[in-house]
């Protein structure tokens, strides 16, 4: 049976979020935020995301509302934290979305409308495939990563921890990118990426620092 739950944060992400949830008919018992939402589909406002631990872990769940257009560290900071207190995440999957039956999908993941998940890809706990993201065959993406719109990853890849994709890059085969790797939009990557570095670029380059 589906616990209620909490959404943390009010902004675009949360609000693509919130409807997925409306649409499926959970019990959203409200949001947190730094302030109010007058507009956020009328739900209830708890206060800030400490408001959450007025609930029993047991008997609520949540969803991670923030997006990324950086490096998803806070997106990261804020799942270990309410992950350390005892708190489970909610696996939001748009119904139009298709996944493969022998795809993994972990804790907490979010795969929005029109996005594809392929045979034995993986995503680890806390990633965001976003809206028509392609993940073809035998692809594994690292905790906390967020693919952007549009993003075309192609068999076999390999994706570490903490990794922004931006909108509509596109990945060939094979390739293997590092944990904590920000990769610019638009950007076409065909040689493997270490740790730590920014690309952009057709075919990506790494930035200049």
């Amino acid at each position: 049976m589906n616990k209620p739950v909490i959404i943390l944060g009010d902004g675009g992400h949360a609000s693509v979020l919130a409807e997925i949830l409306l649409l499926e008919q959970r019990n959203v018992l409200g949001y947190t935020s730094p302030e109010p939402n007058k507009v956020f589909f009328s739900l209830n406002y708890l206060g800030a995301d400490e408001a959450i631990r007025a609930f029993d872990p047991s008997e609520v769940e949540l969803v991670l509302g923030l997006g990324s257009v950086n490096l998803p560290y806070v997106r990261s900071t804020i799942f270990q934290h309410f992950k350390m207190l005892g708190y489970t995440f909610v696996t939001v999957i748009h119904p139009s979305a298709i996944i493969a039956p022998s795809a993994k999908v972990e804790e907490g993941c979010q795969i929005m409308a029109g996005s594809i998940m392929q045979t034995n890809s993986v995503i680890e706990e806390n990633v965001i495939l976003n809206t028509g993201t392609k993940v073809d065959h035998d692809c594994s993406i690292g905790c906390h990563s967020h693919i952007a719109p549009g993003v075309t990853i192609s068999g076999g890849v390999q994706i570490g921890d903490t990794t922004h994709i931006g909108t509509g890059a596109t990945i060939i085969q094979g390739i293997k990118i590092g944990s904590h790797v920000l990769i610019g939009a638009g950007s076409v990557v065909i040689n493997d990426i270490a740790d730590g570095k920014t690309v952009y670029g057709v075919p990506a380059k790494e930035a200049k620092q």
